[in-house]
């Protein structure tokens, strides 16, 4: 029985044929590609309206014609290369979407050349948004909470780094046998290395906040959602980057990170947004209405929203706790019928609204 190539084996194929095709080339070629290719990644991912980048002035290749290797040069003229500019108001997707045009133009060209130049420009920008623009972490497992499809509960690792390892962000222990020693420089408390990038760890597993306030867990959410974003671009510029093991590896612990740490940072809203409630309620401060925005973590487009929904109308009505209760169950029988969400999303928004329901639940 003949297997067939799957397409994951045609992205594999791709990635290794434009990875050769660089690694042939001269040095002086490679630095050069890599300086264009730079500002091409750079444009990517940043709000510009115009850029500019020039093709190498020869490739090394193998002619179609003759089948045979080559060193051809690319004509000055045709070198040259000018996407957007400041009076056609091209900003954010399209000047990324112009980017994405103007390459495979120059890779369609009959000159062999142009197109071999292009290739490699694509490449080493694809190469360049995923190993150089992105940092790398440490070796993790996730495992999946009950049957969802992303990994996000990093398994134990009791291998857990020294100083000498990594002294990046390092935070002062003193253990038992250390006492009256001084301090133990150590990069980070044990259960922000159980993640990826332990720098960006918030929350520990059991959703007490590592992060210094509210707002600073917010900015490493950010910071994921960025380096998730790039990988993106990464892989929308060259899909078969997805072949490349420092990108699996890369989207594989990030992503668990996020939706680790982007969950741990709704449930801690939620906390906040209860004691509010019951703060104000006990002042008498809720009387002329109330209404609630339930922050979760959307793991498919992998972004906090909010679900905003009326607990008191507005007017003179007495605030109780089970009007709480009420809007809450209400409220879960509206998500679980929801299609928008997949599975994983609003089983975490449904508990949510759990927890909010059971903190008014009178015993």
């Amino acid at each position: 029985m003949t297997d067939f190539p799957t397409p994951a084996d045609h992205l594999r194929q791709e990635y290794e044929q434009y990875k050769m095709l660089f690694d042939d080339q001269p040095a002086i070629v490679q630095r050069f590609v890599e300086g264009q290719a730079r500002q091409i990644a750079e444009a990517l991912v940043s709000k510009t309206y115009r850029l500019q980048f020039s093709l190498p002035d020869r490739v090394s290749m193998t002619l179609k014609q003759v089948g045979k290797n080559a060193v051809v040069t690319i004509p000055e003229a045709q070198r040259h290369q000018h996407v957007g500019n400041l009076g056609n108001g091209l900003v954010g997707h399209e000047i990324r979407d112009a980017v994405l045009i103007r390459l495979r133009e120059l890779e369609q060209s009959p000159d062999q050349a142009i197109a071999a130049g292009a290739n490699l420009t694509r490449y080493a920008a694809a190469v360049h948004l995923v190993m150089n623009m992105l940092p790398s972490g440490r070796n993790v497992s996730y495992r999946p909470q009950a049957d969802e499809a992303i990994p996000s509960i990093p398994v134990a690792d009791d291998a857990l780094e020294s100083a000498i390892t990594q002294n990046s962000d390092a935070i002062a222990e003193e253990g038992q046998a250390d006492v009256g020693r001084g301090e133990l420089q150590s990069p980070f408390v044990p259960a922000a290395r159980r993640f990826y990038l332990p720098q960006w760890v918030a929350f520990d597993l059991d959703g007490k906040m590592l992060a210094g306030s509210e707002k600073e867990a917010e900015a490493q959410i950010q910071s994921m959602q960025r380096y998730v974003q790039i990988l993106h671009r990464a892989s929308s510029l060259a899909s078969y980057m997805v072949a490349c093991e420092d990108y699996q590896r890369k989207r594989y612990g990030i992503l668990g990170q996020l939706i680790n740490q982007g969950r741990a940072l709704a449930r801690y809203k939620t906390a906040e947004i209860i004691r509010e409630i019951k703060r104000r309620a006990d002042t008498g401060n809720l009387n002329r209405g109330l209404s609630v925005s339930m922050p979760y973590f959307d793991d498919q487009n992998l972004i906090m929203v909010e679900l905003r929904f009326d607990v008191i109308p507005s007017g003179r009505i007495m605030f109780v706790p089970a009007f709480v209760v009420r809007a809450a169950r209400s409220e879960q029988a509206k998500v679980a019928q929801d299609t928008r969400l997949n599975s994983s999303t609003r089983k975490h928004l449904l508990e949510q609204l759990r927890a909010l329901e059971a903190a008014f639940q009178i015993q």
